[in-house]
């Protein structure tokens, strides 16, 4: 029998300097082994139902614990995906005050032989793996696609005046697009889930910086979105952290 891999994790969600709604969720359980962040879009039209019933979603389908393959950690993040992107758009349809919410999310799943990760719009997973961050994901970005297309660089992408603009979301179109990453752990792998609050604000290098040092996962954690504030704070801001023992 295959055992969920053992882990240390923590999360923090701050709503920032500048917005007077906490649009963001995040959820972290070591014994089923699952991770997530999510971040609401639709400002008044409710993008903090959005993000939590994607929460609510992958708990129910997460809900049993105990051994897991990698086939069924796959199946189980599709579903959450796609059982929380319609769920989205029938509350919507229920109540059409609510129409333009939709949510950003990384959701992580750990398994004896590795991970799976699922992610869909600008929020970002990173790794560190010994000394090295890496970020696993792709923004689906109005300003990443510019990126790829060769027209900007990062350093303008930072200030760029449409970088909130995201090409996919849960909640938004009835066919979900979802990118899957799936690849080996190794103890002392730590992986970072954050919405583009922090992403936007605090660069790679600083993130790593905060990322290599001894302090416990909680104060890294707080650590990330003090220093998110301290650069403008100007969204929601969550981080989840994820260490393997």
């Amino acid at each position: 029998m295959e055992t969920i891999i053992q882990t240390t994790a923590c999360c923090k969600t701050d709503p920032g300097l500048r917005r007077s709604c906490n649009e963001d969720t995040c959820l972290v359980q070591n014994e089923s082994g699952y991770f997530l962040v999510a971040d609401g879009i639709g400002g008044a039209a409710a993008g903090e139902i959005a993000s939590a019933l994607f929460a609510k979603t992958a708990a129910e389908i997460f809900s049993s614990t105990g051994s897991r393959s990698s086939e069924e950690s796959l199946q189980l993040v599709k579903n959450s995906f796609l059982t929380a992107n319609s769920r989205i758009l029938a509350d919507i349809a229920a109540t059409p005050a609510r129409a333009g919410m939709g949510c950003t999310a990384e959701l992580l799943a750990l398994h004896a032989n590795g991970f799976v990760l699922g992610h869909i719009g600008d929020s970002r997973t990173y790794r560190l793996r010994q000394t090295i961050l890496t970020q696993l994901t792709k923004d689906h970005s109005l300003v990443q696609q510019q990126i790829d297309q060769g027209l900007i660089n990062q350093e303008q992408a930072r200030n760029h005046p449409m970088k909130n603009v995201i090409l996919r979301a849960v909640g938004i179109e009835e066919q979900l697009a979802i990118d899957i990453i799936q690849g080996q752990i190794f103890s002392g792998d730590l992986f970072l889930l954050c919405t583009d609050g922090l992403s936007d604000m605090v660069e790679d290098k600083q993130i790593q910086e905060v990322l290599l040092t001894e302090e416990l996962l909680t104060d890294k954690a707080a650590r990330l979105v003090d220093l998110a504030n301290a650069a403008g704070g100007r969204d929601n801001v969550t981080v989840a952290l994820i260490e393997v023992r």
